[in-house]
């Protein structure tokens, strides 16, 4: 890759390189999607200077709806804050989300003194919701979760 040919005017991409393969106009039309996408717009400041803002974010979407032993059932609000560039419920928001309820989840069946980590998650994305929807998720811990932390 090579700096690119054409004149880059988005200071975010100021550093970029562009293959000498992609023609003018695609790379032009990336950085536009770039820049409308809000790329490298800077994070308010009451984002910012706050640790876990993101998490308090995704606490604000759930809802708890039913707990029990190995079963935590919630809904959750799609607001704006977590929609991507297409009106969608946001990937990384999703996956959040699932991570928080496994972690609750997993909660009913670990005593509060033992530290939790999601070491491993796997998201299949099949279509969307949309803006202000609501959603029912469910996670249930399985028997072999039980069996690894020797329950």
């Amino acid at each position: 890759m090579a700096k690119p040919s054409i004149a880059i005017t988005e200071s975010f991409a100021s550093e970029a390189k562009i293959a000498d393969d992609i023609p003018r106009e695609d790379a032009i039309r990336v950085l536009k999607f770039l820049r409308v996408v809000g790329i490298s717009d800077p994070v308010p400041d009451e984002f910012d200077a706050k640790k876990d803002t993101y998490s308090d974010v995704i606490r604000d979407l759930l809802k708890p709806l039913h707990i029990s032993p190995g079963r935590v059932t919630c809904v959750v609000s799609v607001k704006p804050a977590v929609t991507n560039f297409f009106s969608g419920f946001h990937g990384g928001a999703i996956a959040a989300v699932a991570e928080a309820v496994s972690i609750a989840c997993a909660r009913t069946l670990v005593a509060k003194d033992k530290e939790l980590f999601l070491g491993e998650l796997s998201i299949s994305y099949l279509s969307s919701a949309t803006k202000n929807n609501n959603c029912p998720t469910c996670t249930q811990c399985f028997q072999t979760l039980m069996k690894i932390l020797k329950i």
